[in-house]
């Protein structure tokens, strides 16, 4: 699966950025989508998910209320919408597919990046204080 993250830039914190994956693969009605980020010097973490369905979705607490992940099966893509973005936002951002996943995969499956077998090349959002 190729995956194409693309959106990142720089923004003054308070700002809003869209991120979009465009999902290369044939199975993308499939997949599980997510996105995670590196900040500098950090581990790279969970950010949101959302079901193949679009129906579920599932954030870190860091993120809930500002960010939404949303995914537009036509043009094959998922998408991820930050608000009130903070310097703290500053990272690599990566989506990841997950063919394997149930239908009712919860948080914890959907928030581990060991179960996401195809990633992005990132994307860099640098939010400025």
């Amino acid at each position: 699966v190729q995956l194409q993250a693309s959106g990142g830039g720089l923004v003054q914190a308070g700002g809003s950025l869209r991120l979009s994956c465009e999902n290369l693969g044939r199975t993308f009605n499939r997949d599980l989508m997510g996105w995670f980020r590196q900040a500098p010097g950090k581990e790279r973490e969970f950010v949101a998910a959302i079901s193949r369905t679009g129906t579920t979705t599932y954030y870190s607490d860091s993120v809930k209320g500002r960010f939404t992940i949303s995914r537009d099966s036509a043009k094959k893509t998922v998408y991820l919408q930050m608000n009130s973005l903070k310097p703290e936002d500053t990272a690599v951002y990566y989506c990841a597919a997950d063919r394997n996943a149930i239908l009712s995969a919860g948080p914890s499956y959907s928030s581990n990046q060991e179960n996401y077998e195809s990633w992005g090349q990132g994307t860099l959002v640098t939010v400025s204080s």
